[in-house]
């Protein structure tokens, strides 16, 4: 049980600096699809709020 908390302890902490850089590239990664949904997407937003602005 000893070893394993060691393991634990070690694999925590090495994990640790990393995490960081992990975080930065998931948002980097939800950054670039949401640019490159609303670029695909775009006129067809557009319209979508020009009838809402229209009915109103």
């Amino acid at each position: 049980m000893e070893k394993l908390r060691k393991l634990f302890i070690k694999f925590y902490f090495v994990q640790k600096g990393s995490t960081l850089i992990e975080i930065a590239l998931y948002i980097a990664l939800v950054v670039i699809v949401c640019v490159v949904v609303i670029t695909a997407l775009g006129d067809k937003l557009q319209g979508v709020f020009q009838k809402i602005v229209d009915s109103l």
